[in-house]
């Protein structure tokens, strides 16, 4: 049989310390000094759907209730849940996240949160509907630290639970 490491190498992610699963470094240059390139934009678009793989193929073998994005899961948990208690993360709605208000009450908690956070504001992948999967339809552009609080969220709230019993992990393309 086939472990969890061996699966977790073959996704491109590990065991980090602590014994959370890390994935791989998806943005080591600095955003402020790339502009708007549309090579370096079309690179973004291929890391962060990358990243999306991942997730997916980590939900997909993992129980959900036991995968840690980071070390600092439950302070991000409990400050997400402080400061939106009725966020719903089983589906999300566009508006909660990116109209004018929201935006209001978005930008302090993640300012609260950019020490804690590595690349807490890098633009990011989210499944609007938390038993789909990563697709067109399904998918929006977020901040990390708006991506990590609502995955956090679905794997300890049951939400990701059912993705295992839906889906496979998908084979990645090798990198040359």
């Amino acid at each position: 049989m086939v472990s969890q490491a061996e699966i977790l190498k073959e996704l491109g992610a590990g065991i980090g310390p602590g014994g959370g699963i890390q994935l791989a470094d998806v943005a080591s240059i600095d955003p402020n000094s790339l502009g708007n390139d549309p090579t370096m934009e079309g690179m973004w678009a291929i890391k962060a759907m990358e990243h999306a793989e991942i997730h997916f193929n980590i939900l997909c073998v993992v129980d959900p209730k036991s995968l840690k994005l980071t070390q600092k899961d439950q302070m991000l948990y409990d400050a997400f849940r402080e400061n939106f208690p009725d966020f719903s993360v089983k589906v999300l709605n566009e508006n909660a996240l990116k109209s004018k208000e929201a935006k209001e009450k978005w930008r302090p908690f993640m300012n609260d949160l950019k020490t804690e956070v590595e690349d807490f504001s890098f633009a990011t992948l989210v499944r609007i509907d938390a038993s789909g999967e990563y697709n067109e339809e399904n998918t929006i552009l977020v901040t990390r630290v708006q991506f990590l609080c609502i995955e956090i969220a679905r794997n300890r709230e049951g939400y990701n639970d059912e993705i295992r019993l839906k889906f496979k992990p998908k084979s990645r393309t090798k990198k040359e």
